[in-house]
């Protein structure tokens, strides 16, 4: 059935419901770019998950491993990851059960960092020097919510700083990008003091950690929803959107995928195994906003 959208007939996609996919990829064309909002993780979803079989950073790893990490705290940033990251992708555990973890994770690293002095100037020489790479088709996706005047949340457990500036610094930072994340909280004197706000972990991505920024309230209208994560915790971006009427999930597979794909597939739409492209998203983007055009890929 995926061959009316022919981009989903990509080796890389999964789909338990194809006939569902496809009456949601309809409903997102009917509506058009008026009623469309994107809703994305950032780290490993927008962000590559690896790069000739080397595991790209998150934005807390790029801060990690760099040179505003002393040589001592490095080790313990690194024993925290090691200690809750298979805690936090194991398929066994359920979401109440990861909570306490994620949040004690969190809270660690974040104590860590603040102990680091580091100076709000640095971040941008952090991103410029590390490893961080995007999904190869990154600025089409960037580009296409722009010039359509789509929408983009970026909703994310990583640190708002770097993300931002990593997405600055491909120079692709438009206008229509709004970010919920962790955001440093600097002193008087630019050094990391804490960070603003209620922390956002990988489990609590949703309306309770949205609701202060109104921004759903500004897009009424937008009720219609593309969503992509690479977690089960990402779910539930879109819980404070209003009048929400469709809602695509994709879900990028990018580890432990035998493990991980059947809960994956039970709960988004479209998973997309170990694929570092936006390909995917990028063609169903096409469709949905020139489909009465007649130069979506409908039938192509």
């Amino acid at each position: 059935m995926a061959e009316e959208v022919s981009v989903l007939t990509k080796a890389t996609v999964r789909m338990r419901r194809s006939g569902r996919v496809l009456e949601l990829v309809g409903a997102l064309r009917r509506g058009g770019k008026d009623r469309l909002q994107v809703i994305s993780d950032f780290d490993r979803t927008l962000s590559r998950f690896a790069y000739n079989g080397k595991q790209c950073p998150s934005s807390h790893n790029i801060l990690d491993n760099s040179k505003v990490i002393s040589e001592e705290c490095q080790p313990e940033l690194k024993a925290l990851h090691k200690h809750y990251y298979p805690i936090e992708i194991d398929p066994r555990r359920t979401i109440e059960e990861k909570l306490p973890d994620m949040v004690e994770w969190w809270t660690k690293a974040h104590d860590l960092l603040c102990q680091q002095k580091i100076q709000k100037f640095q971040i941008a020489e952090v991103v410029r020097e590390s490893s961080a790479m995007l999904r190869e088709g990154y600025r089409t996706f960037f580009d296409t919510l722009y010039q359509n005047s789509v929408p983009l949340l970026i909703f994310s457990a990583g640190i708002g700083d770097v993300l931002e500036e990593i997405i600055r610094q491909k120079k692709v930072f438009h206008p229509n990008i709004h970010i919920v994340s962790n955001y440093m909280d600097f002193d008087k004197d630019g050094f990391l003091q804490g960070f603003q706000g209620q922390l956002i972990h990988t489990y609590n991505k949703n309306s309770s950690t949205c609701k202060n920024s109104g921004y759903f309230q500004q897009l009424q209208g937008k009720t219609n929803v593309l969503l992509l994560g690479d977690t089960m915790g990402d779910l539930t971006m879109a819980d404070g959107v209003p009048g929400l009427e469709n809602i695509l999930k994709i879900g990028f597979l990018n580890d432990k995928v035998e493990e991980q794909r059947e809960s994956y597939m039970d709960a988004y739409d479209i998973v997309l195994e170990k694929d570092e492209t936006l390909d995917v998203v990028n063609g169903l983007l096409q469709d949905i906003l020139h489909w009465r055009d007649g130069v979506g890929i409908h039938g192509s």
